[in-house]
């Protein structure tokens, strides 16, 4: 991990469905976020991805590419255009900073109208880690021979 490394782009489907189980989940339940009907009445488009699914996806873009030991130790962003059902957004990061096994990583994550999300993640690679973005090392258990019959 070095400074100017770029991640590889993930590209996110916004679908209604993935607009409402985040809210749901992050116990989010304003109406603008499941009820389309009311987000109209309040100026919206249609109903819109609510920060702490942001958030959670981001952290996700991140730990993705650096591995299932990486600790998130700061997550710092800002929405801009909203995320709504039918668009797709694309993150993309790199690494602005290293010191030791911590990186500081800038994200952008856009959309067919602009920018939803802009910020910083601070991760944490313990030494010893695979590389960023290597495939992770087998489980020994899935190629044990199986015994048993079958038909």
């Amino acid at each position: 991990m070095r400074a100017g490394d770029a991640l590889p782009p993930l590209e996110i489907e916004i679908t209604r469905t993935l607009i409402v189980a985040g809210a749901i989940a992050s116990r989010d339940y304003q109406d603008v976020h499941h009820d389309a009907d009311l987000a109209r009445a309040k100026g919206s488009p249609d109903i819109f991805m609510n920060i702490l699914t942001t958030n959670g996806l981001v952290g996700r873009y991140v730990t993705d590419h650096f591995g299932p030991a990486a600790v998130l130790r700061r997550v710092a962003i800002r929405l801009g255009a909203p995320n709504h059902p039918g668009d797709t957004m694309v993150l993309t990061g790199s690494v602005e900073a290293v010191d030791g096994d911590t990186a500081t990583v800038r994200i952008l994550g856009a959309n067919g109208i602009g920018r939803h999300v802009t910020g910083t993640v601070t991760v944490t690679v313990p030494a010893g880690s695979p590389a960023p973005g290597a495939a992770p090392a087998p489980d020994p258990a899935s190629a044990a021979p199986r015994s048993g019959g079958g038909a």
